[in-house]
């Protein structure tokens, strides 16, 4: 049933994964279906609409449409077997020849992807802070760029970027707008209410929240040619997500509304008091106040400012090390937006090239009271 049509609330369709009753068993939990294949009916047709488990699965048709309505998608969602299998797909759609302006501050192996793999592809790619519109202007070609990829919070930085003004530019140029939404999370912003015309998310981190799932999603706005050739590629790839994940990927989401709500106050909380701690030079969260794009995020983000923060620590790289090494409660771990709170030296691992500064730690907040991850914290700083 269309969600539209339901008198409910968001936040209660996702924790009841779209109200689904089992039609057999009268579950209130929709069954994992691994089959991948199907039979056919006399007639030679597919009647239930399944030929084959590679492009197709009713267990992540499930997932997709509680994702597409989170998203407002009139184009639906799509699953993949990875966030990098999601946004190299929207890449891969484009033809040899086309222009990109991507943001120069992203998700470190996406970037890499764009500087190394899709010149392989014949794409010719920009970086420019997109957050800075007029460099956006500037960098757009009309009639020759295809896509802007914005992501917004950025990775690990979160400067804002602005959706709707970066849409007006893309789209006076003919070209469309793509946003990595992970760090926002569709509770948070819902890009293609703002003008972008696909959205993305890194399935693996906030909407699924359990780190036990490696996903990801993309969320359409309109079904046009474009959209077909993603899915197409999805489906001659085999870069589907697989069934079980996708049955994990939609339990998390379950309880997305409640864990992002307790996860975006810590982080406020954690953001304020950490900007005025002696072993602190600086943090980054677009809910301060002094956030250069604090009114940005305000106007976009919804319930909060996101999960993730970075501090840049007093003392520079060594002390930063050292102050993610001492951490007890933290974990020193990859990856953001699981229900553990989770700290990285970011530089570390993105190597040369970075936009990472030295002294910069990632941290993802969790659910855990957030006076014990304070408490962690200020230990650790005060011990480095």
């Amino acid at each position: 049933m269309s969600s539209s049509r339901l008198p409910w609330s968001k936040r209660s369709l996702t924790a009841q994964a779209m109200g689904h009753v089992d039609p057999i068993t009268k579950a209130v939990v929709p069954p994992i279906h691994v089959a991948t294949t199907y039979i056919r009916d006399e007639d030679n047709a597919y009647s239930s609409g399944y030929v084959y488990g590679r492009p197709d699965n009713a267990t992540i048709r499930e997932a997709e449409g509680v994702l597409a309505m989170l998203e407002e998608a009139e184009a639906g969602a799509l699953l993949f077997s990875s966030g990098m299998a999601a946004a190299t797909a929207v890449f891969q759609a484009l033809n040899p020849g086309d222009h990109i302006v991507a943001s120069k501050v992203m998700y470190w192996a996406l970037r890499n992807w764009l500087m190394t793999e899709a010149v392989r592809w014949g794409l010719a790619v920009d970086f420019v802070e997109t957050d800075d519109l007029d460099a956006v202007a500037k960098a757009v070609v009309p009639g020759r760029t295809k896509l802007v990829w914005v992501e917004t919070p950025s990775n690990p930085l979160w400067t804002i970027t602005d959706i709707a003004a970066v849409a007006e530019i893309a789209h006076a140029a003919g070209a469309r707008l793509a946003v990595d939404s992970t760090t926002a999370s569709p509770v948070h912003t819902r890009p293609l209410n703002l003008g972008a015309d696909i959205v993305m998310h890194a399935a693996t981190k906030v909407l699924n929240g359990h780190s036990d799932v490696v996903a990801g999603a993309l969320a359409g706005a309109t079904a046009d040619e474009f959209w077909a050739r993603i899915a197409s590629i999805r489906k001659m790839q085999g870069a589907i997500l697989g069934p079980f994940e996708a049955y994990l990927l939609m339990r998390g989401m379950r309880t997305l509304h409640v864990r992002t709500a307790a996860q975006a106050k810590s982080a406020l909380d954690l953001a304020q008091r950490l900007s005025a701690h002696s072993k602190v030079a600086r943090v980054l969260y677009p809910g301060l106040p002094q956030h250069p794009g604090h009114d940005i995020a305000a106007r976009q983000m919804e319930g909060g400012f996101g999960y993730m923060l970075s501090i840049q620590v007093t003392g520079g790289e060594a002390a930063a090390i050292s102050t993610a090494a001492k951490v007890r409660l933290w974990k020193r771990a990859t990856s953001l937006g699981g229900v553990e709170s989770l700290v990285e030296h970011r530089a570390s691992i993105e190597g040369p090239g970075t936009p990472c500064p030295p002294d910069l730690l990632r941290l993802s907040t969790g659910i855990e009271d957030v006076e014990d991850l304070y408490r962690d914290l200020d230990e650790a700083l005060r011990a480095s």
